[in-house]
């Protein structure tokens, strides 16, 4: 599994069996219809998985995150991450 950044600022997560493969489809604007018209991307954060099932899980559980989330798994601030995933309710909710 790995997230790229985009030329915009944004987030792209994906999962491959030849990760430096599938980044020079990300580089040629093959790899994905998002990524074709975001280029320059960057890859800045990589999980490896023993499988493909594995990989496409946590691809799938990662795009769900929200942008902070997914920067605190970026930075390696795993820790952070169970706090970001509760609700937070104000009063008057």
């Amino acid at each position: 599994m790995y997230i790229l950044r985009c030329s915009d600022g944004s987030y792209y997560v994906g999962s491959a069996r030849d990760l430096e493969a599938r980044m020079q489809q990300h580089a040629a604007g093959e790899g994905s219809r998002y990524t074709s018209t975001r280029t320059p991307v960057e890859l800045v954060f990589i999980h490896e998985c023993t499988n493909i099932a594995e990989a496409y899980a946590a691809e799938k559980r990662v795009q769900g995150w929200s942008r902070a989330k997914r920067e605190a798994l970026i930075r390696g601030e795993q820790h952070l991450l169970p706090a970001m995933s509760k609700k937070r309710f104000e009063p008057g909710d």
